[in-house]
């Protein structure tokens, strides 16, 4: 079986027949979740499915498992699989490649007349972006436990209509429990959303893990007074506090290099529309990554060190609400190793790096034994319209995901 490859025109031909479902202007696709063209979506999904012989099962939050049986039906299956939804302006690949890619594994099995000891699930995940209803990967969480099924499903979007009331429109809120499936072994194949592999000339992105995240609120608390008359030492200026928070973010996470990271974005400046006006108020936000925690407590760290000097140079009161944590996640050893033998069986040339963008397999991760296949995407661009990758690419990662799978779904049940 060394020699097995997927159908790489197929897949790419399956990527474009899905990108057509809520097609942008400038080349990308709009699928928010239990949207209607998250149904279409869907729909085509399962039609594509049935097709390749699956069994088609929808749990009570909109999450699909696509089932090829195994030899050994009691054996756990391997999942593989990813999301459909995109973010309003969204690429044709992040999400859905990683679900064609586990659907073009089971057509080539399927071609091959090959069978797996364990059976083989390609999973759809519900809502992974949030764009529409937050949180972010709430339906992969709930199957984990992490998150409340039912006030998962209260989740309102923008006009006020809740996800469990729009899965079930859709025809999309199954009967199926939320969570509780045996997994043998979990695989998602990803676009890389950075700009890494390409800068090296890689293929294929091993992926030992997710980097933790953490999000602040911060406010900085100053006094208004006019541009002019005030000295520049008595002011209580906000901005230059808040200036100073944002370096010394920056600075901390060029500390904790390689893998960290720290973007300070949304900024608000009260008063308004008075350039010589002191800033007496300044709302902003800080986002905190790194795959190992006691570097995450450390960039922690010198965040609120910076605030306290502030507070003592400035004469301004700062506080700090750390609002939500993703802690780092290490996936499972052996299932990492059968993504690296599967490329080096394949020729590719690979990397182990760690995922800074969170996945469904985070969550996933805390009940199953997880890994993660990157292939380069165009300049790392993602999350946007213009979001490209190579088909070359794509049929790489999906041969390493073909192998992986195969591996486990044979070593699982054994």
């Amino acid at each position: 079986m060394r020699n097995l490859k997927v159908d790489g025109d197929r897949l790419w031909q399956s990527l474009m027949d899905m990108a057509r479902i809520g097609a942008t202007a400038k080349g990308g696709s709009c699928r928010l979740a239990a949207s209607d063209e998250d149904r279409m979506g869907r729909d085509a999904f399962v039609a594509w499915c049935k097709a390749a012989g699956l069994a088609v099962t929808v749990d009570g939050i909109g999450n699909i498992f696509a089932r090829r049986k195994g030899r050994n039906e009691s054996a756990p299956p391997v999942i593989t699989g990813s999301h459909l939804d995109t973010q309003p302006t969204g690429g044709r690949f992040d999400g859905v490649y990683g679900v064609l890619a586990g659907l073009e594994v089971v057509r080539t099995l399927n071609d091959a007349g090959i069978e797996t000891e364990a059976p083989i699930e390609v999973v759809v995940w519900t809502n992974e972006e949030g764009a529409r209803f937050a949180p972010a990967m709430v339906a992969s969480g709930a199957f984990a436990g992490v998150f409340d099924v039912d006030e998962a499903l209260k989740a309102k979007d923008a006009n006020g209509k809740s996800l469990g009331e729009e899965l079930a429109r859709i025809g999309y809120r199954g009967e199926a429990k939320v969570g509780g499936r045996p997994i043998g072994a979990a695989f998602e194949a990803h676009i890389e959303q950075g700009p890494i592999l390409e800068a090296e000339g890689r293929t294929i992105g091993v992926v030992t893990g997710v980097q933790g995240i953490r999000w602040y609120d911060v406010r900085v608390d100053g006094m208004e007074a006019h541009a002019g008359p005030t000295p520049m030492s008595m002011r209580k200026d906000a901005m230059v506090a808040a200036a100073r928070l944002i370096a010394a973010a920056d600075a901390s996470a060029k500390a904790h290099a390689p893998h960290g990271r720290a973007t300070c974005k949304v900024v608000e400046v009260r008063p308004q529309g008075s350039r010589n006006t002191i800033a007496g108020h300044v709302y902003l936000t800080v986002d905190m990554r790194h795959p190992v925690a006691a570097e995450l407590d450390a960039m922690d760290a010198d965040l609120r060190a910076a605030a306290r000097g502030a507070e003592a140079e400035l004469g301004v009161q700062v506080a700090i609400d750390a609002i939500w944590t993703s802690p780092p996640v290490a996936f499972d050893a052996a299932c990492v190793d059968a993504v690296r033998q599967g490329a080096r069986a394949c020729g590719y040339s690979a990397k182990e790096m760690v995922s800074g963008a969170g996945h469904d397999s985070c969550y996933v991760a805390r009940v199953a034994p997880t890994a993660m296949i990157f292939v380069p995407c165009e300049k790392g661009i993602s999350h946007n319209e213009i979001e490209n990758a190579k088909p070359e690419d794509l049929a790489a990662g999906c041969n390493v995901l073909l192998h992986a799978v195969l591996a486990r779904a044979n070593a699982t049940a054994g």
